[in-house]
């Protein structure tokens, strides 16, 4: 039987990037995302709800993450779950299931004249250009998409 491991999340970060490197110098960033739901009840009132995942990102793209994102930012996330499983100082087993991210895309625009580009899973791949956002002095009809 084969298996199939993808997961697919729109949302915004709930703290800033976490930052760190490993020995041997690869970038790895935390980043907590909150997915929102909102729905209607059988009584016909709106619900709301939260999924907070937790996302590790590896490589240039987590470099990139720290340097461009922040709380409250908008991300698309394509990865798949991982299990992580320890032991603390107790010799208790511990395991916690997060998101290994292949993918982080910036969503949004960027602020205050900001440019930026989504950092690519592998880093020998080219990276999209980096463009900036029209400010009011330099946006007209033609710089709208549609």
């Amino acid at each position: 039987m084969a298996s199939y491991n993808r997961v697919l999340l729109m949302g915004n970060l709930t703290r800033n990037p976490e930052i760190r490197y490993t020995p041997s110098g690869t970038a790895v960033a935390d980043l907590g995302l909150a997915v929102n739901e909102s729905f209607k009840n059988k009584a016909g009132e709106t619900v709301e709800q939260v999924c907070y995942v937790d996302v590790v990102v590896w490589g240039r793209q987590a470099e990139t993450a720290s340097e461009y994102l922040h709380k409250g930012s908008p991300v698309f996330v394509e990865g798949r779950l991982q299990l992580d499983q320890w032991e603390n100082q107790q010799g208790e087993k511990r395991s916690k299931l997060r998101v290994r991210a292949d993918r982080v895309q910036f969503l949004g625009s960027p602020g205050k004249g900001t440019e930026y580009a989504a950092a690519p899973a592998d880093a020998s791949a080219p990276s999209a250009p980096s463009v900036p956002a029209p400010t009011p002095e330099t946006a007209d009809d033609e710089d709208v998409p549609f």
